[in-house]
């Protein structure tokens, strides 16, 4: 069961428009990811506080992504983040890693592996 709402929500995101059952996705989304990850971790009050921010975070960077700048006649727009960052690429999401002491969420994203390719000299 998910320990936010979608009013709790926007009260960290004022000017979503979504509607309540849109948000209530997105909660579940994000209770699921919490109880997997860090409900043996964490206090019940962290864990409604991390849910609630991931919960924004999730909304951020996908239906209503945050724009750095945006443009009129030209008609251009330039969004937060890079895809890869994972939670670092919204304030919503670094606000999760602020909120979990065990370091669990930002080890989610795992780590990055290079590849380089020798040519073969035979």
């Amino acid at each position: 069961m998910a320990r936010v709402t979608p009013a709790e929500v926007r009260l960290i995101l004022p000017d979503s428009e979504l509607t309540d059952p849109t948000i209530t996705a997105f909660i579940t989304s994000a209770n699921n990811l919490v109880n997997a990850v860090l409900t043996d971790y964490l206090t019940e009050p962290l864990l409604t506080e991390v849910e609630k921010w991931l919960t924004a975070h999730m909304i951020s960077s996908t239906v209503e992504r945050m724009a750095t700048r945006e443009g009129a006649g030209g008609a251009e727009i330039y969004y937060t983040g890079k895809y890869g960052q994972n939670l670092t690429s919204t304030p919503y999401g670094q606000m999760v890693l602020s909120l979990d002491p065990s370091g669990r969420m930002a080890a989610l994203g795992g780590k990055t592996v290079t590849m380089i390719a020798i040519k073969n000299f035979d």
